[in-house]
């Protein structure tokens, strides 16, 4: 059985930074898309990061390029850097993972990720 579980979350300033994490289990590390997702209330959830587990190919939303990175262990936990973190960034994020493919396209799409995580709550002030 596949369980995702998030961590990280918490309230910062403006300008901070956060580092979420994604411990993962149930399925074999290699050859997955992971991603990162966040949504607001009354808003879809939208893609944020992917991440191909068989390498290290990465793609971001343009809203947080130069400022999120995301990587993971080769075990079975995913990471999200998050700096110079803005209000704007403020929503819950899940982690999400598709196993058996690569990243291409995925990043605009929920319903290609079966798996989800329960979210963590980011929360950025000014």
């Amino acid at each position: 059985q596949v369980h995702l579980v998030e961590s990280g979350g918490g309230s910062v300033q403006v300008g901070g930074s956060l580092r979420l994490s994604c411990r993962t289990s149930g399925f074999a590390w290699g050859m997955n898309c992971m991603a990162w997702f966040r949504q607001t209330p009354g808003r879809e959830r939208e893609g944020i990061a992917t991440i191909y587990t068989g390498g290290s190919s990465t793609e971001y939303r343009d809203s947080v390029k130069g400022r999120f990175t995301i990587s993971h262990d080769n075990a079975n936990t995913v990471f999200l850097q998050m700096d110079n973190l803005r209000p704007e960034d403020t929503a819950m994020y899940y982690c999400a993972a598709a196993t058996g493919g690569y990243c291409h396209g995925k990043l605009e799409t929920t319903s290609d990720f079966p798996y989800w995580g329960q979210g963590t709550q980011v929360t950025v002030s000014s």
